[in-house]
């Protein structure tokens, strides 16, 4: 039980740590802003609660795959997601590049939902889990998208 819980908490406080540190290394600044967007852009206050919201969830999912299948498919699968997430925002924002962010964004969806897929036999929970980052993350490229044609 000591140890379940333990492992929770590192993939939780790992994942929410990166997450973080990886937006706050890579603020969106007044070139993000002269950019032009798509009408659903959402607001900037939306993306911190959303964020971190996922963020906790991915790392409940890593945690359990962790334990009872850590050298599987799922687990490698969630360790190409978290890279590739981390490294989307010091593509689009610190590298100023919204191309750069799609060439991210693309397979991290992919990953996200093979996750979903290869989860689902070992942990259905943590299968579930991911279904609300896979929306967010489709609907991110789907906004990362239209930026790249919109500018």
């Amino acid at each position: 039980m000591k140890k379940t819980l333990l492992i929770h908490l590192l993939f939780v406080a790992g994942v929410v740590a990166l997450g973080l540190l990886s937006g706050l290394t890579n603020l969106p600044g007044t070139w993000y802003q002269s950019l032009q967007k798509p009408v659903f852009n959402p607001p900037a206050w939306i993306f911190g609660p959303v964020w971190s919201t996922l963020y906790v969830l991915i790392g409940v999912a890593g945690a359990r795959i962790w334990l009872r299948a850590p050298g599987s498919t799922a687990m490698r699968l969630w360790f190409l997601q978290l890279i590739l997430n981390i490294a989307w925002s010091p593509a689009f924002f610190g590298a100023q590049s919204p191309v750069a962010g799609l060439v991210v964004i693309v397979p991290m969806l992919l990953a996200v939902l093979g996750f979903i897929v290869a989860a689902r036999p070992l942990d259905r929970i943590a299968a579930w889990l991911f279904v609300p980052y896979a929306l967010w993350v489709a609907f991110a490229t789907v906004l990362t998208l239209s930026i790249v044609l919109l500018n």
